[in-house]
Protein backbone atom coordinates (compact mmCIF):
# COMPACT_ATOMS: atom_id res chain seq x y z
CA UNK A 1 0.00 0.00 0.00
CA UNK A 2 1.78 3.33 -1.23
CA UNK A 3 2.21 6.38 1.32
CA UNK A 4 -1.18 8.34 0.31
CA UNK A 5 -3.47 5.04 0.23
CA UNK A 6 -1.87 4.27 3.74
CA UNK A 7 -2.80 7.70 4.66
CA UNK A 8 -6.31 8.61 3.31
CA UNK A 9 -7.07 4.67 4.94
CA UNK A 10 -6.17 5.81 8.51
CA UNK A 11 -8.01 8.60 7.77
CA UNK A 12 -10.77 6.37 7.51
CA UNK A 13 -10.30 4.59 10.71
CA UNK A 14 -9.97 7.45 12.81
CA UNK A 15 -13.51 9.05 11.34
CA UNK A 16 -14.93 5.40 11.90
CA UNK A 17 -13.67 5.51 15.35
CA UNK A 18 -14.94 9.05 16.15
CA UNK A 19 -18.39 8.03 14.96
CA UNK A 20 -18.74 4.84 16.96
CA UNK A 21 -17.77 6.41 20.08
CA UNK A 22 -20.10 9.23 19.56
CA UNK A 23 -23.16 7.27 18.26
CA UNK A 24 -23.30 3.41 19.57
CA UNK A 25 -24.76 0.84 17.80
CA UNK A 26 -28.36 1.44 19.58
CA UNK A 27 -28.70 -2.07 21.52
CA UNK A 28 -32.17 -3.79 21.28
CA UNK A 29 -35.54 -2.64 23.04
CA UNK A 30 -37.21 -4.55 25.78
CA UNK A 31 -40.21 -3.51 27.17
CA UNK A 32 -39.01 -4.04 30.47
CA UNK A 33 -35.97 -1.06 30.13
CA UNK A 34 -38.09 1.29 29.69
CA UNK A 35 -40.00 1.15 33.26
CA UNK A 36 -35.97 0.56 34.26
CA UNK A 37 -34.85 3.63 32.87
CA UNK A 38 -37.39 5.82 34.39
CA UNK A 39 -36.95 4.73 37.42
CA UNK A 40 -33.27 5.40 37.41
CA UNK A 41 -34.28 8.83 36.47
CA UNK A 42 -35.82 9.19 39.58
CA UNK A 43 -33.47 7.53 41.56
CA UNK A 44 -30.37 10.05 40.02
CA UNK A 45 -32.97 13.45 40.49
CA UNK A 46 -33.50 12.23 44.25
CA UNK A 47 -30.19 12.19 45.26
CA UNK A 48 -29.17 15.82 43.33
CA UNK A 49 -27.52 14.69 40.08
CA UNK A 50 -28.20 15.89 37.02
CA UNK A 51 -29.46 12.87 34.38
CA UNK A 52 -27.78 14.58 31.82
CA UNK A 53 -24.60 15.64 32.93
CA UNK A 54 -21.89 13.68 30.90
CA UNK A 55 -20.91 10.65 32.54
CA UNK A 56 -24.87 9.61 33.21
CA UNK A 57 -26.33 10.29 30.33
CA UNK A 58 -26.44 6.57 29.59
CA UNK A 59 -26.58 5.41 33.19
CA UNK A 60 -30.32 4.50 33.05
CA UNK A 61 -29.44 2.58 29.69
CA UNK A 62 -26.69 0.61 31.84
CA UNK A 63 -28.23 0.47 34.74
CA UNK A 64 -31.57 -1.56 33.08
CA UNK A 65 -28.99 -3.92 30.84
CA UNK A 66 -27.46 -4.63 34.26
CA UNK A 67 -30.77 -5.51 36.09
CA UNK A 68 -32.32 -7.16 33.07
CA UNK A 69 -28.97 -9.40 32.76
CA UNK A 70 -28.94 -9.84 36.01
CA UNK A 71 -32.29 -11.41 36.31
CA UNK A 72 -32.73 -13.46 33.42
CA UNK A 73 -32.59 -16.45 35.43
CA UNK A 74 -36.91 -16.08 36.07
CA UNK A 75 -37.49 -17.12 31.91
CA UNK A 76 -35.36 -20.33 32.17
CA UNK A 77 -35.89 -23.81 33.42
CA UNK A 78 -33.77 -26.01 34.45
CA UNK A 79 -34.91 -28.83 32.69
CA UNK A 80 -34.45 -27.32 28.99
CA UNK A 81 -30.66 -26.75 29.63
CA UNK A 82 -30.46 -30.70 31.25
CA UNK A 83 -32.62 -32.35 28.77
CA UNK A 84 -29.70 -32.64 25.92
CA UNK A 85 -26.95 -33.43 28.17
CA UNK A 86 -27.83 -36.79 29.84
CA UNK A 87 -25.34 -39.35 27.98
CA UNK A 88 -25.34 -43.05 28.92
CA UNK A 89 -21.97 -44.38 31.07
CA UNK A 90 -21.52 -47.77 31.62
CA UNK A 91 -20.71 -48.74 36.05
CA UNK A 92 -23.38 -45.96 36.53
CA UNK A 93 -25.78 -48.02 38.38
CA UNK A 94 -25.97 -49.90 42.02
CA UNK A 95 -22.31 -52.01 41.90
CA UNK A 96 -21.74 -54.09 45.47
CA UNK A 97 -24.24 -51.24 47.18
CA UNK A 98 -22.18 -47.98 46.22
CA UNK A 99 -24.95 -45.41 45.33
CA UNK A 100 -23.35 -43.92 42.12
CA UNK A 101 -21.87 -47.70 41.52
CA UNK A 102 -18.19 -47.58 39.36
CA UNK A 103 -18.85 -43.96 38.56
CA UNK A 104 -19.38 -42.76 42.29
CA UNK A 105 -19.66 -39.37 43.07
CA UNK A 106 -19.37 -36.57 40.94
CA UNK A 107 -18.03 -33.05 41.93
CA UNK A 108 -17.50 -29.83 40.26
CA UNK A 109 -16.01 -26.83 42.73
CA UNK A 110 -15.03 -23.54 42.23
CA UNK A 111 -18.19 -22.43 40.33
CA UNK A 112 -17.92 -18.52 40.01
CA UNK A 113 -21.27 -16.82 39.71
CA UNK A 114 -23.41 -13.31 41.28
CA UNK A 115 -26.71 -12.40 42.48
CA UNK A 116 -28.69 -9.87 43.57
CA UNK A 117 -29.59 -9.86 47.30
CA UNK A 118 -33.45 -9.93 47.51
CA UNK A 119 -32.90 -7.55 50.59
CA UNK A 120 -31.05 -4.30 49.49
CA UNK A 121 -30.71 -5.40 45.41
CA UNK A 122 -27.32 -5.19 45.64
CA UNK A 123 -25.12 -8.01 43.69
CA UNK A 124 -23.45 -10.57 45.88
CA UNK A 125 -20.80 -13.06 44.77
CA UNK A 126 -21.08 -16.96 45.11
CA UNK A 127 -18.61 -19.76 44.78
CA UNK A 128 -20.48 -22.78 43.92
CA UNK A 129 -19.57 -26.57 44.66
CA UNK A 130 -21.91 -29.14 43.50
CA UNK A 131 -21.50 -33.18 43.46
CA UNK A 132 -24.41 -35.58 42.49
CA UNK A 133 -24.40 -39.52 42.47
CA UNK A 134 -25.21 -40.59 38.67
CA UNK A 135 -27.99 -43.17 38.55
CA UNK A 136 -29.97 -45.31 35.56
CA UNK A 137 -26.80 -45.76 33.95
CA UNK A 138 -26.60 -41.52 33.04
CA UNK A 139 -24.24 -38.85 34.04
CA UNK A 140 -24.74 -34.90 32.73
CA UNK A 141 -22.70 -32.90 30.78
CA UNK A 142 -20.53 -30.83 33.69
CA UNK A 143 -20.95 -27.72 32.22
CA UNK A 144 -24.90 -27.92 32.60
CA UNK A 145 -24.36 -28.27 36.65
CA UNK A 146 -22.97 -24.33 36.13
CA UNK A 147 -25.80 -23.42 33.70
CA UNK A 148 -28.51 -24.67 36.65
CA UNK A 149 -26.98 -22.91 39.37
CA UNK A 150 -26.49 -19.96 37.28
CA UNK A 151 -30.30 -19.78 36.22
CA UNK A 152 -31.58 -19.43 40.10
CA UNK A 153 -28.42 -16.97 40.98
CA UNK A 154 -29.92 -14.85 38.07
CA UNK A 155 -32.72 -14.20 40.21
CA UNK A 156 -33.41 -11.81 43.44
CA UNK A 157 -32.04 -14.01 45.97
CA UNK A 158 -30.19 -15.25 49.70
CA UNK A 159 -28.00 -17.45 50.07
CA UNK A 160 -30.06 -20.23 51.66
CA UNK A 161 -32.89 -20.58 49.18
CA UNK A 162 -30.26 -20.60 46.39
CA UNK A 163 -28.84 -23.91 47.44
CA UNK A 164 -32.04 -25.22 48.74
CA UNK A 165 -33.75 -24.04 44.94
CA UNK A 166 -30.53 -25.40 42.77
CA UNK A 167 -30.79 -29.02 44.57
CA UNK A 168 -34.12 -29.73 44.06
CA UNK A 169 -33.39 -28.06 40.60
CA UNK A 170 -30.67 -31.08 39.97
CA UNK A 171 -32.64 -33.66 41.76
CA UNK A 172 -35.95 -32.66 39.38
CA UNK A 173 -34.05 -32.60 36.24
CA UNK A 174 -31.43 -35.17 36.12
CA UNK A 175 -32.47 -37.94 38.78
CA UNK A 176 -29.66 -38.75 40.81
CA UNK A 177 -29.14 -40.79 43.78
CA UNK A 178 -28.67 -37.56 45.16
CA UNK A 179 -27.29 -34.03 45.33
CA UNK A 180 -24.89 -31.37 47.90
CA UNK A 181 -24.96 -28.43 46.91
CA UNK A 182 -22.10 -25.27 48.82
CA UNK A 183 -22.42 -22.13 48.42
CA UNK A 184 -19.44 -19.54 49.73
CA UNK A 185 -20.99 -15.95 49.17
CA UNK A 186 -19.85 -12.89 49.98
CA UNK A 187 -22.19 -9.29 50.69
CA UNK A 188 -20.52 -6.21 50.78
CA UNK A 189 -21.02 -4.20 54.70
CA UNK A 190 -22.70 -1.50 54.84
CA UNK A 191 -20.06 0.80 57.58
CA UNK A 192 -20.53 3.28 58.98
CA UNK A 193 -19.10 6.42 56.70
CA UNK A 194 -18.57 3.74 53.89
CA UNK A 195 -15.54 2.87 55.19
CA UNK A 196 -14.39 -0.58 54.30
CA UNK A 197 -12.71 -1.50 57.58
CA UNK A 198 -13.93 -4.77 57.78
CA UNK A 199 -14.49 -7.82 55.49
CA UNK A 200 -16.78 -8.95 53.05
CA UNK A 201 -20.10 -10.55 55.19
CA UNK A 202 -19.07 -14.30 54.65
CA UNK A 203 -22.05 -17.04 54.62
CA UNK A 204 -22.03 -20.70 53.78
CA UNK A 205 -25.01 -22.14 52.80
CA UNK A 206 -25.73 -25.70 52.10
CA UNK A 207 -28.98 -28.29 50.67
CA UNK A 208 -28.80 -31.90 50.26
CA UNK A 209 -31.12 -34.41 49.02
CA UNK A 210 -31.52 -38.41 48.39
CA UNK A 211 -28.44 -40.50 49.37
CA UNK A 212 -26.51 -37.41 50.85
CA UNK A 213 -29.64 -37.36 53.68
CA UNK A 214 -29.69 -40.50 54.05
CA UNK A 215 -25.94 -41.20 54.69
CA UNK A 216 -23.80 -39.20 56.46
CA UNK A 217 -20.69 -40.38 55.28
CA UNK A 218 -20.95 -39.24 51.21
CA UNK A 219 -21.61 -35.81 52.83
CA UNK A 220 -18.33 -36.17 55.02
CA UNK A 221 -17.07 -37.59 51.47
CA UNK A 222 -17.89 -34.63 49.81
CA UNK A 223 -16.92 -31.69 52.65
CA UNK A 224 -13.33 -33.72 52.50
CA UNK A 225 -12.95 -33.07 48.73
CA UNK A 226 -13.68 -29.41 49.52
CA UNK A 227 -11.20 -28.85 51.50
CA UNK A 228 -8.29 -30.26 49.28
CA UNK A 229 -9.30 -27.22 47.59
CA UNK A 230 -9.62 -24.85 51.23
CA UNK A 231 -13.14 -24.81 51.31
CA UNK A 232 -13.51 -24.94 55.34
CA UNK A 233 -16.19 -23.65 57.65
CA UNK A 234 -18.91 -25.39 55.75
CA UNK A 235 -20.96 -26.33 58.73
CA UNK A 236 -20.82 -22.77 60.34
CA UNK A 237 -22.88 -21.07 58.74
CA UNK A 238 -24.89 -18.09 59.41
CA UNK A 239 -28.56 -17.08 59.37
CA UNK A 240 -30.18 -15.40 57.16
CA UNK A 241 -30.64 -12.47 59.93
CA UNK A 242 -26.54 -12.24 60.13
CA UNK A 243 -26.55 -12.30 56.15
CA UNK A 244 -27.50 -8.69 54.59
CA UNK A 245 -26.37 -5.69 56.72
CA UNK A 246 -29.08 -3.97 55.47
CA UNK A 247 -31.41 -6.12 57.50
CA UNK A 248 -29.89 -5.14 60.73
CA UNK A 249 -31.14 -1.30 60.21
CA UNK A 250 -33.73 -0.47 60.57
CA UNK A 251 -36.46 1.37 58.31
CA UNK A 252 -39.06 3.39 59.22
CA UNK A 253 -40.66 3.65 55.77
CA UNK A 254 -43.81 5.62 57.22
CA UNK A 255 -41.00 8.62 57.50
CA UNK A 256 -39.70 8.03 54.27
CA UNK A 257 -43.07 8.46 52.54
CA UNK A 258 -43.27 11.58 54.22
CA UNK A 259 -40.67 12.78 52.67
CA UNK A 260 -42.03 13.73 48.61
CA UNK A 261 -38.02 12.91 47.38
CA UNK A 262 -38.10 9.46 49.02
CA UNK A 263 -41.53 8.66 48.25
CA UNK A 264 -41.11 9.00 44.53
CA UNK A 265 -37.87 6.84 44.89
CA UNK A 266 -39.23 4.11 46.64
CA UNK A 267 -42.07 3.94 44.21
CA UNK A 268 -39.23 4.03 41.53
CA UNK A 269 -37.43 0.98 43.00
CA UNK A 270 -40.62 -1.21 43.21
CA UNK A 271 -41.33 -0.87 39.29
CA UNK A 272 -37.79 -1.74 39.08
CA UNK A 273 -38.60 -5.36 40.87
CA UNK A 274 -41.66 -5.39 38.81
CA UNK A 275 -39.83 -4.79 35.63
CA UNK A 276 -37.31 -7.39 37.26
CA UNK A 277 -40.68 -10.28 37.05
CA UNK A 278 -40.66 -10.11 40.65
CA UNK A 279 -43.79 -9.30 43.27
CA UNK A 280 -43.02 -6.41 45.23
CA UNK A 281 -45.87 -7.66 47.69
CA UNK A 282 -43.78 -10.77 48.33
CA UNK A 283 -42.88 -10.63 52.19
CA UNK A 284 -39.42 -11.05 51.70
CA UNK A 285 -39.28 -7.54 49.32
CA UNK A 286 -41.87 -5.23 50.73
CA UNK A 287 -38.94 -3.37 52.76
CA UNK A 288 -36.31 -4.08 49.94
CA UNK A 289 -37.52 -0.67 48.49
CA UNK A 290 -37.11 1.36 51.40
CA UNK A 291 -32.94 -0.48 51.96
CA UNK A 292 -32.12 0.21 49.12
CA UNK A 293 -33.17 4.09 49.04
CA UNK A 294 -31.69 3.91 52.34
CA UNK A 295 -28.41 2.76 50.69
CA UNK A 296 -28.19 4.95 47.72
CA UNK A 297 -28.68 8.37 50.13
CA UNK A 298 -25.67 7.76 51.31
CA UNK A 299 -23.78 8.98 47.98
CA UNK A 300 -26.34 12.19 47.67
CA UNK A 301 -24.77 15.04 45.80
CA UNK A 302 -22.63 17.46 48.34
CA UNK A 303 -21.36 20.87 48.01
CA UNK A 304 -17.46 21.21 47.41
CA UNK A 305 -15.80 21.32 51.11
CA UNK A 306 -13.33 24.05 52.33
CA UNK A 307 -10.10 21.76 52.04
CA UNK A 308 -8.51 23.73 54.99
CA UNK A 309 -11.10 22.47 57.43
CA UNK A 310 -10.16 18.84 56.61
CA UNK A 311 -7.04 18.81 56.21
CA UNK A 312 -6.06 21.56 59.03
CA UNK A 313 -4.80 20.01 61.82
CA UNK A 314 -1.85 20.05 64.04
CA UNK A 315 -0.59 16.45 64.73
CA UNK A 316 1.68 14.77 67.24
CA UNK A 317 0.90 11.58 65.64
CA UNK A 318 4.79 10.20 63.86
CA UNK A 319 4.60 9.98 60.28
CA UNK A 320 6.28 7.34 58.38
CA UNK A 321 8.78 8.88 56.53
CA UNK A 322 11.63 7.92 54.12
CA UNK A 323 14.78 10.16 52.75
CA UNK A 324 14.96 10.56 49.66
CA UNK A 325 17.66 12.50 47.20
CA UNK A 326 14.79 14.77 45.21
CA UNK A 327 16.37 16.48 41.96
CA UNK A 328 19.18 17.00 44.34
CA UNK A 329 18.03 18.27 47.40
CA UNK A 330 17.27 16.31 50.44
CA UNK A 331 13.32 15.87 51.15
CA UNK A 332 11.47 13.62 53.02
CA UNK A 333 8.68 11.54 51.54
CA UNK A 334 5.59 11.21 53.84
CA UNK A 335 3.10 8.24 53.53
CA UNK A 336 -0.07 7.25 54.55
CA UNK A 337 -1.28 3.70 53.08
CA UNK A 338 -4.33 1.80 52.85
CA UNK A 339 -6.74 4.26 53.74
CA UNK A 340 -10.48 2.34 53.20
CA UNK A 341 -13.24 3.52 50.77
CA UNK A 342 -16.25 2.24 49.57
CA UNK A 343 -17.63 4.34 46.28
CA UNK A 344 -20.86 4.24 44.26
CA UNK A 345 -20.27 3.19 40.35
CA UNK A 346 -21.50 6.49 38.33
CA UNK A 347 -22.55 4.05 35.21
CA UNK A 348 -24.17 1.20 36.86
CA UNK A 349 -24.73 2.13 40.21
CA UNK A 350 -22.72 -0.61 41.40
CA UNK A 351 -20.37 0.11 44.92
CA UNK A 352 -17.06 -0.53 44.21
CA UNK A 353 -14.06 -0.48 47.15
CA UNK A 354 -10.77 -0.41 47.96
CA UNK A 355 -8.12 0.96 49.58
CA UNK A 356 -6.36 4.25 48.77
CA UNK A 357 -2.46 5.06 49.44
CA UNK A 358 -1.59 9.24 49.67
CA UNK A 359 2.35 9.85 49.23
CA UNK A 360 3.47 13.82 49.94
CA UNK A 361 6.94 15.62 49.94
CA UNK A 362 7.03 17.08 53.56
CA UNK A 363 9.44 19.31 55.72
CA UNK A 364 7.73 19.54 58.73
CA UNK A 365 5.33 22.16 57.88
CA UNK A 366 2.99 19.96 56.40
CA UNK A 367 1.33 17.02 58.52
CA UNK A 368 -1.36 15.21 58.59
CA UNK A 369 -3.17 12.70 60.70
CA UNK A 370 -4.97 9.71 59.23
CA UNK A 371 -8.38 10.85 60.63
CA UNK A 372 -8.24 13.71 58.04
CA UNK A 373 -7.19 12.10 55.03
CA UNK A 374 -9.80 9.20 55.81
CA UNK A 375 -12.34 12.54 55.73
CA UNK A 376 -11.10 13.57 52.53
CA UNK A 377 -11.30 10.44 51.07
CA UNK A 378 -14.71 9.81 52.11
CA UNK A 379 -15.99 13.05 50.73
CA UNK A 380 -14.96 12.05 47.41
CA UNK A 381 -16.11 8.30 47.56
CA UNK A 382 -18.92 9.40 48.94
CA UNK A 383 -21.12 10.57 46.16
CA UNK A 384 -21.40 8.83 42.05
CA UNK A 385 -17.96 8.59 40.96
CA UNK A 386 -15.44 6.43 38.61
CA UNK A 387 -12.31 5.83 40.13
CA UNK A 388 -10.08 7.97 37.45
CA UNK A 389 -11.41 10.55 38.97
CA UNK A 390 -11.69 10.14 42.47
CA UNK A 391 -7.84 9.55 42.13
CA UNK A 392 -7.51 12.63 40.50
CA UNK A 393 -9.35 15.06 42.84
CA UNK A 394 -7.61 13.51 46.03
CA UNK A 395 -4.33 14.01 44.48
CA UNK A 396 -5.25 17.13 43.50
CA UNK A 397 -6.81 18.23 46.97
CA UNK A 398 -4.07 17.08 48.74
CA UNK A 399 -1.48 19.16 46.23
CA UNK A 400 -3.85 22.29 47.23
CA UNK A 401 -2.76 22.35 50.64
CA UNK A 402 0.97 20.98 50.37
CA UNK A 403 2.10 21.78 46.88
CA UNK A 404 5.68 20.45 46.81
CA UNK A 405 4.53 17.01 45.37
CA UNK A 406 1.52 14.61 45.88
CA UNK A 407 1.21 10.71 44.43
CA UNK A 408 -2.42 8.83 45.03
CA UNK A 409 -3.00 5.78 44.25
CA UNK A 410 -6.20 3.75 44.41
CA UNK A 411 -6.59 0.37 44.37
CA UNK A 412 -10.06 -1.05 44.12
CA UNK A 413 -12.61 -4.34 43.38
CA UNK A 414 -15.67 -3.09 40.85
CA UNK A 415 -18.54 -5.28 41.75
CA UNK A 416 -19.49 -4.35 38.18
CA UNK A 417 -16.52 -6.64 36.95
CA UNK A 418 -18.73 -10.09 38.24
CA UNK A 419 -22.09 -8.79 37.70
CA UNK A 420 -23.71 -7.82 34.25
CA UNK A 421 -22.30 -11.24 32.70
CA UNK A 422 -18.58 -9.84 33.06
CA UNK A 423 -17.84 -12.39 35.27
CA UNK A 424 -14.07 -11.40 35.87
CA UNK A 425 -14.38 -12.31 39.59
CA UNK A 426 -10.80 -12.06 40.81
CA UNK A 427 -10.21 -8.79 38.89
CA UNK A 428 -8.63 -5.50 40.63
CA UNK A 429 -8.10 -2.00 39.11
CA UNK A 430 -4.92 0.59 40.34
CA UNK A 431 -4.76 4.08 39.45
CA UNK A 432 -2.49 7.09 40.14
CA UNK A 433 -2.34 10.47 39.89
CA UNK A 434 0.89 12.39 40.53
CA UNK A 435 1.76 15.85 40.75
CA UNK A 436 4.90 18.42 41.41
CA UNK A 437 8.04 16.55 42.08
CA UNK A 438 6.26 13.15 41.91
CA UNK A 439 5.62 13.89 38.23
CA UNK A 440 9.33 15.05 37.71
CA UNK A 441 11.63 12.29 40.05
CA UNK A 442 11.58 8.85 39.10
CA UNK A 443 13.26 7.51 41.90
CA UNK A 444 10.54 9.17 44.15
CA UNK A 445 7.94 7.60 42.37
CA UNK A 446 9.56 4.47 43.14
CA UNK A 447 10.33 4.49 46.22
CA UNK A 448 6.40 5.23 47.17
CA UNK A 449 5.30 2.79 44.84
CA UNK A 450 7.69 0.26 46.61
CA UNK A 451 6.58 1.56 50.02
CA UNK A 452 2.81 0.54 48.79
CA UNK A 453 4.25 -2.97 47.78
CA UNK A 454 5.85 -3.92 51.25
CA UNK A 455 2.87 -2.52 52.94
CA UNK A 456 0.09 -4.41 50.74
CA UNK A 457 2.48 -7.77 49.66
Amino acid sequence: MGALEEGHYMDELEENDVELESEPEPEPEFESDKEVREAVRVLLEGIGEDCEREGLKRTPHRVAKAFREGTKGYNKKPRDIVKDALFPEAGSGHINGHPGGACGMVVVRDLDLFSYCESCLLPFSIRCHVSYLPSSNRVVGLSKLSRVADVFAKRLQNPQNLAKEVCAALNASIKPAGVAVVLQCWHVPFPENLVLSSDWIRVCSSAQSGTFEENGYLWNDFCALLRLKGVNGIECSNTLQNWCPSLKNTVNGKNMCHNKSYSSMVSAVVSVLRATGEDPLRKELVSTPYRYVQWLMRFKTSKTPDFKSILNLNTTEKWKKETVMANGHESKICYELNLPFCSQCEHHLIPFYGSVHVGWFGNGEHEIDRAHLLALVHFYACKLQVQERMTRQIAEAVHAWCDKGVAVVVEANHICMISRGIEKVRSSTATISVLGKFGTDPEARASFLQSIANCTG
